[in-house]
């Protein structure tokens, strides 16, 4: 589906996806996630990493109130499944996908951020799950996914006494991996991105769907899993070609900085 609160551009390899409902803080209605589920099922075939942003002075201020409605249990748990099946094709879709995080990252809005794979923060960023003060719980993944950034701990304290985490706090509890400067955090995100569309493909791919698996899996179960992926990923043509540069000196090395 489309909508008037989603915009995608492309640069090159990389898919730029936009919240645009600035005047709601880009509040995500159910239209919305719908819509950031289509995007993420539709990118176009040669796209190889993507950026998430929020229009305005806020990257997203979580679930929009206004759509709230009375629901029985069934309704209610069928209403949250939706947000989950759109919030997979973020977390494991085609390509990795970098969040770029300004103002107001609150409820569902941290719960959409969890759900990708880079953060990049600015100075005015900051992160909240009101929905304990407001007799509600999370619903769209983040009793998984943000658990896996802060641990459980910090996230019971952030729904029982309404603590807020600015960005520099935020970005030491592990929201995001990057802090930059006021207005820059989509500038980086960009970078990051282009950087990550440098990848082969199937290593992107195993980062994505294999990594995240490996890490819950028991170790000997594990070590499999990354034996296997290890297996597919080194056969592809693209990394032998990789190998090859590297031994043959005509591929940069790793340095400082």
């Amino acid at each position: 589906m489309t909508s008037p609160d989603l915009h995608i551009e492309h640069r090159g390899a990389v898919a730029i996806v936009r919240l645009k409902r600035a005047a709601k803080r880009n509040a995500l209605s159910d239209g919305l996630i719908l819509a950031i589920r289509d995007a993420f099922q539709n990118l176009p075939e040669g796209t190889r990493a993507a950026v998430l942003d929020g229009e305005g002075d806020h990257f997203c201020a979580g679930l929009d109130l206004s759509e709230l409605q009375e629901r029985d249990a069934g309704a209610g748990m069928h209403h949250s499944r939706m947000w989950h099946a759109a919030l997979e094709e973020v977390q494991f879709g085609p390509v990795p996908v970098v969040a770029a995080l300004h103002g107001a990252v609150v409820g569902g809005g941290l719960e959409l951020a969890a759900a990708c794979h880079v953060r990049v923060a600015d100075d005015t960023t900051f992160y909240a799950l009101p929905e304990g003060s407001r007799g509600i719980f999370v619903g769209g993944g983040g009793s998984v996914r943000i658990p896996r950034l802060i641990g459980v701990a910090r996230m019971t304290d952030m729904m029982l006494t309404g603590r807020v985490y600015n960005a520099q706090d935020g970005e030491r509890a592990g929201f995001a991996q990057y802090l930059v400067p006021q207005g820059q955090s989509t500038a980086k995100a960009l970078e990051i991105a282009g950087r990550i569309a440098q990848n082969a493909p199937l290593t992107n791919y195993a980062l994505m769907h294999a990594l995240p698996r490996i890490a819950e899996q028991p170790a000997d179960q594990g070590y499999l899993t990354e034996a296997l992926m290890s297996a597919i990923a080194q056969s592809a043509p693209e990394a032998k070609e990789r190998v090859r540069a590297f031994l043959e000196g005509r591929a940069n090395k790793v340095s400082k900085g």
